[in-house]
């Protein structure tokens, strides 16, 4: 009987502070978001400086940078907070981009 009661114990125990973490993760979700955002921004502008980004190709990322920016805007209006599919296609959209940033910095191109 004793066993029973601990074993229950700690799955409430378990269940109780799984569904607390959770909470705060989702309510703190869209913090990684836009921190990302900000660090390819950071990594483009140093990309620049450094001369490591053509004009061109600077153009580009942050037009990519725009797109993503649009389509947050635009899954947040739907209902304020993102679904988890939502949040999927807005983290696909940034590994995309972030590979993207890194190719172009490192494509070895003659810089004007």
């Amino acid at each position: 009987m004793r066993r029973l009661f601990v074993g229950t114990l700690l799955v409430g125990l378990c269940a109780a502070f799984g569904s607390t973490s959770l909470a705060q993760s989702r309510s703190n979700r869209h913090i990684g978001i836009n921190a990302r955002e900000q660090r390819q921004k950071e990594r483009i502008e140093q990309g620049i400086r450094s001369g490591e980004l053509t004009r061109r190709e600077t153009a580009r990322l942050f037009a990519e940078q725009a797109a993503i920016r649009a389509d947050e805007a635009r899954a947040r209006r739907s209902g304020g907070e993102l679904t988890w599919r939502e949040r999927l296609r807005l983290e696909r959209e940034l590994d995309r981009a972030s590979r993207d940033i890194y190719r172009q910095k490192h494509d070895d191109q003659d810089r004007h």
